[in-house]
């Protein structure tokens, strides 16, 4: 009878490895994320319909496409 041939190679270890790494990584580095993300406060909703308000992101926004 002929030996099992293991379809491990040594570029599937690596990637397996690669990955594992990547993952490990996100893990350390995800709640520090979920911290700095500040909690939005939910604004009120217009008399008049629409829903646009001119804040200070779009304003900024605005300025930087002025030529």
């Amino acid at each position: 009878m002929s030996e099992p041939v293991s379809k491990l190679s040594r570029r599937t270890l690596f990637a397996g490895a690669g990955a594992a790494g990547a993952v490990a990584a996100v893990v350390t580095v995800l709640p520090q994320v979920r911290q700095a993300v500040p909690e939005l406060s939910a604004l009120p909703k217009p008399e008049k319909g629409g829903g646009y308000s001119e804040s200070d992101h779009v304003k900024r926004y605005y300025q930087s496409t002025l030529v």
